[in-house]
This record gives C-alpha cells, sequence and structure tokens, in this order.
C-alpha cells in the first residue's frame, strides 16, 4: 500500500472554502477576435504559471492563474495560494473537498464555468491500490481555476469570478498584442534523437508470455500490457501541440505545463463525465483495428472489428468491472449499459466503445467517485489490483501520466475527465510515449504487438520529424 497511507480525496484539506463563490464577480471581456487557434494562445501565455488547455470535445478552455493549487512529485504534496499575479506562497493547511462543491449551484451548460483543473497520473492513482514506483515528474496537480477563456462566436472570450479579473484581462492582452515578438524559449523544439522503443520485440514476447501464464494460472483473465517510446528533446513540447491535435482531431486532447514538465494529450477516451442532477458517464475503449486511405480496405478493417468476438470479450470484461466500480456510489438500479461494443473512428484508428451510465447517490461526492474509479478499467485489465500488481511487475517502468486523467470540475460537480492514452510527456529532457492493449487468453501476440504501433506510429511520425540531426551537426 501507498507508503504515506492516504487517499487524496481523503485530505482533510481546505482548499477554497469559497470566499470568491460567495461573493460572487464575473466578469466577461472579449479578448480577441482573431482565429487564433489553442496553441498559438497557449504560447502567447507561456510565461504564466500552470496554464491548462482543454479541448472538451467542441467546448474548448483555456484556464490561467489558479488561485490555489496542489501539486504531488516523489510521493510529496504542496499546496500553494496566489498572493499576487503569477507569485505563488506555499500554505499549510489541509484541503477538504468536501468543501468544494456546491449543490446550491447549478450551471446553465455542461462546459468550464470555473472551479477545478488538472491530472491525476497512473503512478498516483495506482498507489491507492497496490505498491509501484512513480515516474519522476510531478504526478498530480489540480488547481482553482476563477479565470478562463473559452471560444464563443465572438471569438476568445475572457471570464472571470476574480476581484482582480481587469488586471488579468489586461496581462493576457499584452501577451496576445506580443505574440509575434521572438521568444528564445517558445522556439527549436528539436529531438536529439528519433524516438524508439524502449523494448526490442522479444522483451514484448516474453512480457506477453508471462501474462498468460498468469491467466493460465487464474491471478487474471485481462492485462493492459503498454509498452514505451522515449526519446531526449531540447525546447518546449507545446511548439509541438497543434500538429498532433490536427493529425488526432481526439475529442479530449489537452495542454498542461508545470515548472519543466509538460503533459500533451491526443487522447480520444472518456473516463467519467459527471452531468446535472447526478448521472454520470463512462465510454471504455476496448479494441482497436487500423484506418486505411483505401475506403473497401478501410471498411473491411472496421467490419473485422464489429464481428471480433475477441475483441467484444475484452470490452465487456471492462463494461463488467466499470459497472462494478461505479456501483458503489450510485443509487440501487440506476447502472445501465446503454451502448455496447460500437464503433467510433478516429484518424488513425477505429475503436470498440461501449457506454455504462448511472445516477449518483445524494450524499456522494464526485471527487471521491473520480479517485476510487482511478485507474480505469479499461487501462488495467481485470481483476483491477492483481492486473496493476502484474503491470508493475512485466513493464520495466513507471507510466507517469500516460493512462491516469485529465479533465475538470465545475463547482456544482459536473465536469468531465478523459483517460491519458495518446499522450506524450515531457520532464526536463525526458520524452516519453506510451502505447498497448488489452492481453487476453485469445490474444495473438503478433497482433497484439502490432496493435501498439496502430495506436502510435502516426503520432511517432510526426514525433520523429523534429529529430534533424544534419541541422544539429551543423549547429555544431
Amino acid at each position: 500500500m501507498h507508503q504515506q497511507c492516504y487517499r487524496i480525496d481523503h485530505l482533510c484539506i481546505e482548499f477554497i472554502k469559497s470566499r470568491r463563490m460567495n461573493e460572487p464577480v464575473f466578469f466577461q471581456k472579449l479578448l480577441t477576435k482573431q482565429q487564433l487557434n489553442p496553441t498559438e494562445i497557449l504560447l502567447c501565455l507561456s510565461h504564466l504559471n500552470h496554464v491548462v488547455y482543454l479541448k472538451n470535445v467542441k467546448q474548448p478552455v483555456i484556464a490561467i492563474l489558479a488561485s490555489e493549487y496542489m501539486l504531488m512529485q516523489n510521493n510529496k504534496i504542496q499546496k500553494f495560494t496566489r498572493t499576487s499575479l503569477n507569485k505563488y506562497q506555499q500554505k499549510n493547511e489541509p484541503i477538504d473537498f468536501n468543501q468544494f462543491f456546491k449543490q446550491d449551484l447549478q450551471n446553465h451548460t455542461s462546459d468550464f464555468n470555473g472551479g477545478l483543473i488538472g491530472f491525476i497520473s497512473y503512478d498516483e492513482a495506482a498507489q491507492q491500490h497496490v505498491n509501484i514506483q512513480s515516474k519522476n515528474q510531478p504526478s498530480l496537480f489540480l488547481g482553482i481555476y476563477c479565470s478562463y477563456i473559452k471560444l464563443t462566436d465572438q471569438g476568445w472570450t475572457f471570464f472571470s469570478h476574480e476581484h482582480e479579473a481587469e488586471a488579468i484581462f489586461q496581462v493576457l492582452q499584452n501577451a496576445l498584442q506580443n505574440k509575434n515578438k521572438p521568444s528564445k524559449e517558445n522556439q527549436n523544439f528539436t529531438l536529439t534523437r528519433p524516438c524508439t522503443a524502449r523494448w526490442t520485440k522479444k522483451q514484448y514476447v516474453n512480457a506477453f508470455n508471462q501474462i498468460q501464464d498468469y491467466i493460465r494460472a487464474g491471478d487474471c483473465y485481462q492485462i493492459n500490457l503498454t509498452q514505451e517510446f522515449t526519446t531526449k528533446a531540447q525546447g518546449l513540447l507545446l511548439d509541438t501541440a497543434e500538429a498532433f491535435w490536427q493529425l488526432t482531431d481526439a475529442p479530449y486532447s489537452g495542454y498542461l505545463k508545470i515548472n519543466d514538465f509538460e503533459l500533451l494529450s491526443c487522447s480520444p477516451e472518456l473516463f467519467i463525465k459527471f452531468e446535472a442532477n447526478r448521472k454520470i458517464t463512462t465510454k471504455p475503449i476496448k479494441g482497436t483495428m487500423p484506418r486505411y486511405s483505401d475506403v473497401a480496405q478501410d471498411e473491411q478493417s472496421k467490419q473485422s472489428l464489429i464481428h471480433s468476438k475477441k475483441d467484444q470479450a475484452e470490452n465487456v470484461m471492462i463494461v463488467d468491472l466499470l459497472r462494478n466500480d461505479l456501483s458503489v456510489y450510485a443509487e440501487t438500479g440506476s447502472v445501465k449499459t446503454p451502448k455496447l461494443f460500437e464503433i467510433e473512428s478516429f484518424n488513425q484508428v477505429h475503436h470498440m466503445v461501449s457506454e455504462v451510465t448511472a445516477r449518483l447517490r445524494q450524499d456522494i461526492n464526485p471527487f471521491h467517485v473520480l479517485m476510487s474509479a482511478l485507474p480505469g478499467g479499461s487501462i488495467t485489465g481485470a481483476p483491477k489490483i492483481r492486473a496493476m500488481q502484474i503491470i508493475e511487475e512485466l513493464e520495466g517502468a513507471p507510466r507517469g501520466a500516460y493512462c491516469g486523467s485529465m479533465g475538470y470540475f465545475n463547482f456544482d460537480g459536473t465536469g468531465s475527465w478523459n483517460i491519458l492514452i495518446r499522450s506524450i510527456q515531457k520532464y526536463q529532457n525526458d520524452i516519453s510515449v506510451w502505447a498497448g492493449g488489452g492481453i487476453t487468453i485469445a490474444s495473438d501476440c503478433d497482433a497484439e504487438y502490432q496493435e501498439c504501433f496502430d495506436k502510435v506510429s502516426a503520432m511517432l511520425d510526426l514525433l520523429n520529424t523534429w529529430y534533424k540531426p544534419n541541422q544539429q551537426k551543423s549547429d555544431s
């Protein structure tokens, strides 16, 4: 069990008693009519602390200048509060998420309207249940954001619930006006070597065979085996973001920068959506086939997935696991599976997706549900705890943020959190990309190995365009 013997959602912290929300200030002003993409704005704001972007399907938001935040790294948790624009000091009071949500609030829209944004790594989520190593980088960031930018019909518009709203707006406006001025920090992202698999195929086969032994021994019936692709880089990962988002067109993409850590999400997978009237929805992905430019070949690939008994078996195992996870907090009889084995097509792959819905009990805190359900069953296997132990034994390195979750909660308890697949992590000069899939007794090793590359090869090919050995030689 985690050495410090706590769960994040049980920390006795008074993150916010929401004086700002008790004395509501609402400021709204058009920031720019220019048709800027999110990356252009994020690059302008990269000098600010922990700017975060969420695509949130088609409701994009950029949140800036958290009023308070908590950060975990190397099993050490720190809390900070903003003392002036872009300046923070450490605080000692604990965080109480029971004080965070305001039941008397009700947003009229489902997108972000001020509240909590951040990410929880796979490492931190798994440590709630099993003893695993943690990647040497931030493993959790949760910030209270009361100032944010959203794309409206008029353009990018600034919203704030803070008394400092006018001053924050001016900071943003000045940053956008200076967007064409060169900045050393924002230039020349380059790889020092190509991004390649940490494992040889022989190592993958060995891990696959050990999983088959565990399945036959009755330890588990599905393991989500993943492998890492690594490289070194200089410059801001953010420079690559727009290219990756155009490549993948992923509905749950996002970006977060904390000091020398960057997280770039191109995730297609929803973990949990928290909706009005305590409804929750999860959409696990299990089952993948590649896309093809040839229409007939692409349709054949899709039909193969539709009729794949092996993928259906994988998918229903995870559906059952998630139904069980959600039933702990749901009203009796409210857990439903309205969609099973549906096919959703993305730019590089077809995915088999199911949907589980439930209604939370009146007394349940949404944040407790999120933490309890993490890590998601689609990226662990089943049974979940034994699967995580086997993953720790076989994968050879901590996953970090990969297979964790990134998202938001509004103050009224609505929100949306993804599964951090198809995501790139950069800590200092280290780049990490992962891909994998569910292994069952019916799995074919060569097919599972190929599935890793079906999922990630397009992203690796794009990432490796930033490796320019001839340029590096000329610079030296």
